[in-house]
């Protein structure tokens, strides 16, 4: 509400000073990117402020991931129904993002660069689709030489920006550009946190395997040299040996287990589910917003588990729903964690899915073997759609084990 108020002043002011009306822009979309919950709220609400402010008609981000060097839709002001399709939303190269990868975009006016997305809609004149828009104003996104993505913004009425507009647009191009970068550097020190805790890991291994040896190799000496003098004596110290034997088994799998989780890259389980829908949103149009709310602060294994879910219910919202957003929120409580993926898609009748349907069956296993379970509302009717959840009643990390760490510890070794 403070920002729409400060909006409205900024243009009750047009008619006093330009210079003034810059700076009430600037200090309104500054307050936007500092006190939005997440990036893509932060983008959102930039782009309607320079939409309004400047009395355009559309807007629309393109990021670039850091990790895969792939394109995205990162958030959306208005789109014409033409775009609001996500198969045309999707992270292929168009005609600003081929200018950008040649490092040969620079600040253009609304007239100059034409959207090679929206063409096929405008030959065919189809302006109910288009909404009159065939043209956009792009302006690059960069911190320090950096580059980030792109601020496209657009009109019906095709008016030219003013040098002052462009300029102002290209201030507040790099006000985003530091926090996007505030918030990736945000996610490495996470990552480099991440990975010092699984070089202290290795190290327990190593200890933890060196130890438990050194004390079976004596329990196994000591029984050598009693195997004929004192049988019972042996068969005690072979005893002994064997315990610590699986105790050391135990302890070197769990944190192989640990280490072994691939799929975050050593990420947060956050990060991790931000770059996994910045690559869905990339490849199939569909947007996808992460919510973390509370702390979550859980065991490797488990946060893979869940990432997995995640990676799965997206999968099922690509093949069987005509979705144009998802929202995936992980929320912490003093109880447990949950994580829910929703979508806005068609919807379907749960009990009419065929029991063996694979997807479904592998993420209720992972649900249980985590100790939890796996709810799945949906509607075949409007208002439609699908949410996946998962409940998890253990939060913090603990020694206690999970039904996974039951299944695993029941193996029995075969000499």
């Amino acid at each position: 509400m403070a920002i729409q108020q400060q909006a409205s002043q900024a243009d009750r002011s047009a008619g006093t000073s330009p210079h003034i009306r810059e700076l009430q822009i600037l200090n309104a979309i500054a307050e936007a990117l500092n006190s939005s919950p997440g990036e893509q709220q932060a983008l959102e609400r930039t782009l309607s402020l320079v939409a309004d402010l400047l009395g355009l008609e559309t807007g629309w981000i393109w990021l670039k991931n850091s990790d895969t060097g792939r394109f995205y839709h990162a958030a959306a002001h208005n789109l014409p129904p033409y775009l609001q399709a996500p198969v045309r939303m999707t992270g292929y190269s168009c005609n600003c993002i081929g200018e950008f990868d040649q490092n040969a975009l620079t600040p253009r006016n609304i007239d100059l660069i034409e959207c090679s997305r929206l063409q096929p809609a405008v030959l065919q004149q189809a302006i109910d689709q288009t909404q009159g828009l065939a043209y956009h104003a792009s302006i690059p996104l960069y911190f320090q030489d950096e580059p980030l993505g792109i601020i496209n913004v657009a009109s019906p009425a095709w008016r030219r920006l003013t040098d002052e507009e462009l300029n102002l647009l290209s201030t507040i191009a790099y006000q985003v550009g530091i926090a996007i970068e505030r918030a990736r550097l945000a996610d490495k020190d996470t990552q480099l946190a991440r990975v010092e805790e699984r070089a202290r890991l290795a190290r327990e291994i190593h200890d933890t395997l060196a130890q438990g040896l050194t004390a079976i190799a004596l329990h196994l000496e000591g029984a050598l040299h009693h195997l004929v003098s004192n049988p019972e004596e042996a068969q005690q110290r072979i005893e002994r040996a064997l315990k610590m034997t699986r105790q050391s088994l135990e302890e070197a799998r769990r944190s192989v287990l640990d280490l072994r989780e691939a799929s975050l890259a050593g990420k947060s389980l956050v990060a991790a589910l931000r770059s996994l829908s910045q690559e869905f949103t990339s490849e199939t149009g569909i947007r996808v917003r992460v919510q973390a709310a509370g702390k979550q602060k859980l065991a490797l294994r488990v946060e893979s588990e869940l990432f997995r879910i995640a990676q799965e219910a997206l999968t099922n919202v690509r093949r069987h729903t005509n979705a144009s957003e998802v929202e995936i929120r992980l929320e912490g409580k003093a109880s447990g964690v949950q994580l829910s993926v929703r979508d806005n898609g068609s919807g379907f009748d749960p009990r009419a899915v065929e029991a063996d349907r694979q997807g479904i069956v592998g993420m209720r296993e992972r649900a249980r073997l985590l100790g939890g379970k796996l709810q799945i509302t949906s509607r075949g009717q409007p208002p439609s759609g699908t949410t996946v959840t998962v409940t998890l009643p253990v939060l913090e990390e603990s020694n206690q084990p999970t039904e996974m760490d039951r299944v695993k510890s029941s193996d029995k070794v075969v000499s």
